[in-house]
């Protein structure tokens, strides 16, 4: 069977992340002291939520079979879409928890959302995201705006897109899913927990 590199190579980077989950990122954000570094942020960890939990859990139904994802190339091309599916949901997610927790705090107020949510997808392009799915997303976040409560979003299940898009995207038969749902649902709670605690510590010498 022909090797696809790329695969290879994108997943060993999401194998690595899974295998060293957190230290490792931390160290790269110590402070978060402005707009740009807020935004860092906001793509770093939402990356580190997709990859663990995806990865995390296409590895544990996969068993003995996980690495024979590397020969197949419908398999990894359908792996690549879940990715940016479930990223493009956990950057919306955060971004509306970050600014909703500033506002709160009155930190910041007068950040607009939909233009963090649109720069950080549209690097991403040069990632390789697709240009359909950073335009589906931004229509949906669009939309999403229409209800978003600047001063409760935090404290109202933030997180519960990227949940619901890790369930929904993950590339496992439907009758497999149904019996994970509870599993795979705490899994991206359990990260994003790890995010909001380093976030809260993070953000203290933030100036808008």
């Amino acid at each position: 069977m022909k090797l696809n590199l790329k695969g290879i190579l994108e997943v060993f980077e999401a194998i690595k992340e899974y295998v060293f989950p957190y230290e490792k990122l931390q160290k790269r954000f110590n402070r978060i002291r402005n707009l740009q570094e807020l935004e860092n942020f906001i793509k770093e960890r939402s990356a580190f939520v997709t990859q663990t939990t995806l990865y995390g859990y296409l590895k544990t139904r996969m068993g003995l079979k996980y690495t024979m994802m590397f020969s197949d190339d419908i398999f990894l091309t359908s792996v690549n879409k879940s990715k940016w599916n479930i990223f493009a949901e956990a950057v919306g997610d955060l971004t509306l928890y970050s600014l909703s927790y500033l506002s709160a705090n009155n930190i910041l107020n007068n950040l607009d959302p939909k233009e963090v949510y649109e720069k950080i997808l549209d690097f991403e392009e040069t990632n390789g995201m697709p240009s359909e799915i950073i335009m589906k997303h931004k229509n949906n976040f669009q939309e999403r705006l229409k209800d978003y409560q600047y001063l409760n979003y935090y404290k109202d299940d933030p997180f519960k897109n990227s949940g619901q898009a890790l369930y929904n995207w993950s590339p496992i038969a439907d009758e497999l899913k149904v019996l994970d749902k509870e599993i795979v649902l705490n899994s991206i709670k359990n990260k994003w927990k790890l995010v909001v605690s380093d976030f809260s510590k993070n953000i203290k010498e933030f100036k808008n």
